[in-house]
């Protein structure tokens, strides 16, 4: 008979390492003292929670960062979720909007307090510091003087919904009268610059 704890916890290590490198290498170091401890958090964050299909994997980690700074956690959970944040697909520019977002609702003092480790996490890791814009915020700044293609499916379908969906990638639904959209921009993002722009057309 399986045991279903021990199911998830391999299965959470399993998650894990394939978004840190040398991942289960680290989790035995920080549950070494307290194993039972590494089983059922493993176990339930990175084995359940992680593959719950209702969120995607950046905003799960988004959720988890601005939890994370509410509580005030700026040891190992902030250097943790930063890892996995990345790897999941934040920008770093995310990482720190994220905390921006949170002081509004948990208080300067503990923005602060993971603001000033987020300086030596960002400094470990080789991210700039400050980071450049997020994507989302080059596309927005491209959208406002686009280029000559661009412009004329703007012109064609002038609302539009901006997503990030990862560190360098960027769609925007473009829509006319219709709530389906005509037309989706494809951006790819490279530090503060929008490299290229493929055009959907729906029809």
């Amino acid at each position: 008979m399986t045991d279903p704890m021990a199911d998830l916890h391999d299965r959470g290590r399993e998650n894990f390492a394939g978004l840190v490198e040398g991942g289960k290498a680290r989790l035995d170091a920080l549950f070494a003292t307290v194993p039972a401890l590494g089983e059922l958090a493993v176990g339930t964050v990175y084995g359940h929670l992680h593959e719950r299909p209702a969120l995607d994997a950046r905003t799960r980690e988004a959720a988890t960062l601005a939890a994370i700074v509410a509580a005030g956690m700026v040891g190992p959970p902030l250097s943790v979720h930063l890892r996995t944040g990345l790897a999941a697909g934040l920008s770093p520019a995310e990482v720190c909007e994220v905390v921006v977002q949170t002081a509004a609702f948990a208080g300067f003092p503990r923005a602060v307090s993971a603001a000033d480790q987020l300086n030596r996490l960002f400094e470990g890791h080789g991210l700039p510091i400050p980071p450049p814009p997020s994507p989302r915020e080059v596309v927005l700044a491209h959208l406002a003087a686009p280029a000559d293609e661009v412009a004329g499916v703007l012109a064609e379908f002038p609302r539009t919904e901006v997503q990030a969906t990862g560190p360098d990638r960027v769609l925007v639904s473009c829509f006319g009268d219709d709530p389906v959209p005509g037309a989706v921009l494809h951006c790819a993002v490279d530090g503060g610059d929008v490299t290229s722009v493929t055009v959907f057309r729906a029809r």
